[in-house]
């Protein structure tokens, strides 16, 4: 019966809410590397559809992305993330796996702390309080040291991160490298991708993927989006 259940999940269409350049961009490309049929829907950022009642139906915090699977819209983008490496058995080490317990400590660091540090970054005005300067400056701060942990990790010759094969944690890794060079507008100087070798090296090595390749046409983010990245011109929608 579970078997029957697991096999009508992989099969079924599901729907990703998206905007371009968002964080829908990491499932994306999950879904893509795993062959799991999708479908996209637009969130219109340029109308705040994201805080809208539709969408809020579908998240009650109003943040990109969903996913809706056969169970459910999900979202949060790391629990996205796990649940699709564990409905397959691929991108990310399974429960029984000894290294489950040491990458999932990597994914919930990347997710809780590393991207919620980027939210401060490209939003201070809405979370830094009397002084936005010292904020931002702490921030890339916190975000420097991270890099640098990761990019040891990279080093370490783990199967899950940074090795031939991609995994959850190595596509989440490359878009946030990817945001870092581009976002806030203006407010990027203070980042420069060799700092971290085996980072950019990573980056260099996810944007050959086919996968990359397929987001790039549908959210025009040019040749080279994690490496050297430029602003999206994407076919609909708006990154901001």
């Amino acid at each position: 019966m579970q078997l029957r259940q697991d096999r009508a999940i992989l099969a079924a269409m599901m729907r990703l809410h998206y905007a371009p350049d968002n964080a829908s961009l990491i499932v994306r490309l999950a879904l893509d590397e795993l062959r799991l049929p999708f479908e996209t829907v637009l969130v219109d950022r340029r109308r705040a559809a994201q805080r809208l009642p539709a969408f809020r139906a579908l998240n009650p915090r109003g943040l990109i992305p969903v996913l809706e699977t056969p169970h459910g819209p999900m979202f949060e983008t790391a629990a996205i993330l796990l649940w699709l490496a564990d409905i397959t058995g691929k991108l990310a080490p399974q429960p029984q796996d000894p290294a489950r317990g040491a990458f999932l400590s990597w994914l919930f660091a990347v997710s809780n702390g590393l991207h919620a540090d980027l939210r401060g970054l490209f939003y201070p005005e809405a979370i830094a309080g009397p002084d936005p300067a010292a904020f931002t400056a702490h921030t890339r701060a916190r975000i420097a040291d991270m890099l640098t942990m990761l990019d040891t990790l990279a080093g370490q010759g783990h199967g899950w991160f940074a090795a031939a094969a991609p995994s959850i944690l190595d596509l989440y890794i490359a878009v946030i490298l990817r945001w870092l060079a581009l976002y806030p507008v203006g407010g990027t100087g203070w980042f420069r991708l060799v700092d971290w070798p085996r980072l950019a090296a990573l980056a260099v090595r996810i944007e050959a993927r086919p996968s990359v390749a397929r987001a790039q046409a549908a959210e025009g983010l040019g040749p080279t989006p994690f490496s050297a990245p430029r602003y999206p011109v994407p076919a609909e929608g708006s990154a901001t």
